[in-house]
């Protein structure tokens, strides 16, 4: 599955936090000066391999230990620190305080800081340190079910990640150690924004920085300004909605014939172009790379060697899905809410909006496991199928499947 956009719910969750915190904020604790921890990677680190699951939204979601209480984690090489959700069972509100603010996609999050006792992943367990705190809501996964921890580069950076995404599993290694053959691609953690960064060749275009986000569920992001060097103006573009922490975000969306990161010729590859003045750019990136895109490859995430390596895995040269409605839908207990229409898209042609409730597919109610039903399809079905769509006023809509990009 090169993308959730339109297998499962076809929503793409994107989350980032930045080191970088306003002048104004109220830190009480500034990233500076908060306890780092001592870490200590286990001798049998390697056999220590650690199972995931996909989120409908394309993220890893495993299961780890802070403070010798069990959480559910999403590895997110895109946040500068390890964030745990306001509302996990694991917070801790007598030692919880002020943290300041940060940006993420759609806007800016307040943020707390805990300090933790232990925390524990795999091989990898740190003493002492703490966590980041700031809602984060079921919404930013593409699923019913919130997780705890988003798991950031700061308890990551330190070691060779080796990610077996065809397998659902992922282990931490020593750096320098290289487990497999693959083509590479530079790779550091950034002093400016403290999260993995490498580069992309769009068109005939470099654009660097472009941050390594596994936390993202999209493929490939770039800048508007990367986008109009690239050169690429025979594509045809729509529009796509995304989810962070602060909010949605709407972006242009294309597939391109190719693109390369480091030696690596990656092909029909869907790529999110954010607007004038979006987050990438307000960050000073061009872009980023995205679980959709890294689900195709086992990869392996080394900052200490400066390298990541891709070994093309079986779904590596599938064409993505697309859209065939111009319709993206959140899932509700009973209920599909249209989040938005895609730009060109026969939806926005029969007059659909934001905001709209579908209630049944070609008269089959939608069911309560919608995210991973075979009804899911429709959305981008065979171009020329008449789908009819039952709204929850009790009217019907026929909408006719397009190709539009």
């Amino acid at each position: 599955m090169r993308s959730a956009l339109f297998a499962l719910v076809p929503l793409i969750a994107v989350l980032f936090v930045s080191a970088r915190e306003p002048a104004s904020a109220p830190a009480a604790i500034s990233p500076a000066a908060r306890d780092r921890g001592v870490y200590h990677l286990a001798t049998d680190a390697e056999a220590r391999w650690i199972p995931f699951d996909l989120t409908p939204g394309n993220q890893i979601r495993f299961t780890m230990q802070i403070d010798g209480r069990n959480v559910t984690a999403i590895l997110d090489t895109g946040v500068s620190y390890t964030l745990l959700a306001k509302a996990s069972p694991a917070v801790d509100t007598a030692k919880l305080v002020a943290g300041g603010s940060a940006t993420a996609i759609g806007g800016s999050v307040a943020l707390g800081w805990m300090p933790t006792r232990t925390v524990a992943l795999g091989g990898l367990a740190r003493t002492g340190g703490g966590v980041t705190v700031a809602d984060l809501p079921a919404i930013a996964t593409g699923s019913a079910s919130a997780v705890d921890l988003l798991v950031g580069a700061d308890m990551l950076a330190g070691h060779a990640l080796d990610i077996d995404y065809a397998a659902k599993r992922f282990r931490l290694l020593r750096s320098g150690r290289l487990p497999f053959k693959g083509e590479t691609a530079p790779l550091r953690v950034s002093t400016e924004r403290s999260v993995y960064e490498s580069a992309i060749t769009l068109g005939n275009r470099r654009l660097a920085p472009v941050v390594v986000d596994t936390g993202d569920g999209s493929s490939i992001t770039v800048t508007a300004a990367g986008w109009q060097a690239a050169g690429l103006k025979d594509l045809r573009v729509t529009t796509a909605i995304a989810f962070g922490l602060a909010g949605p975000a709407i972006s242009g969306l294309a597939i391109v014939p190719d693109l390369r990161v480091g030696t690596m010729t990656a092909r029909a590859t869907e790529v999110r172009i954010e607007p004038a003045g979006g987050f990438s750019q307000a960050i000073g990136t061009a872009g980023r790379i995205g679980s959709g895109f890294l689900q195709n490859y086992r990869v392996l995430l080394d900052p200490g060697a400066r390298r990541m390596v891709l070994s093309r895995g079986p779904t590596a040269d599938t064409a993505p899905l697309r859209s065939t409605s111009g319709l993206l839908v959140g899932a509700e207990p009973d209920r599909l809410k249209v989040l938005h229409v895609m730009r060109g898209g026969p939806a926005e042609a029969t007059g659909w909006k934001d905001g709209d409730m579908i209630c049944a597919i070609d008269g089959v109610p939608i069911p309560t496991d919608y995210p991973t039903s075979p009804l899911t399809s429709w959305s981008a079905g065979t171009p020329g199928r008449v789908v009819t769509l039952g709204l929850c006023d009790g009217t019907t809509r026929k909408l006719e499947l397009t190709h539009f990009y």
